[in-house]
């Protein structure tokens, strides 16, 4: 069994920062992609950043020179740094990894996390 468990949302105020973080448990042998998603009320799932595993990032175009997403491979973890947050950023954000569980390549969400930001 694989889990994605995600930390680090909450309220915050427009112009402030959080950081995102995901943790990959279980039977894990190797982790390809990671990536962070969001979605607001209403809108659909949309893609905020992605790392490959040996490092090469992705980011949407709303996201980019405001977030960072890093990960700790030997954590099978991944991380979301978000500054300058807007009031559209609100959503809620969940990672993505594509994991080898039981010699095959899956796709595995995490529960997600609230992001607010008031203005």
């Amino acid at each position: 069994q694989v889990r994605l468990v995600e930390s680090g949302g909450g309220l915050v105020q427009a112009g402030g920062s959080l950081k995102l973080s995901c943790a990959a448990s279980g039977s894990i042998f190797g982790i390809r992609a990671m990536a962070w998603f969001r979605q607001a009320p209403g809108k659909q799932r949309e893609l905020v950043a992605a790392i490959t595993s040996g490092g090469t990032t992705t980011y949407a175009d709303s996201g980019k020179g405001r977030f960072t997403i890093s990960r700790d491979n030997p954590k099978n973890a991944v991380y979301l740094q978000m500054n300058s947050l807007k009031p559209e950023d609100t959503a809620v954000y969940t990672c993505n990894a594509d994991i080898l569980h039981r010699g095959n390549y899956q796709h595995y969400w995490g529960q997600g996390t609230q992001v607010t930001v008031s203005s």
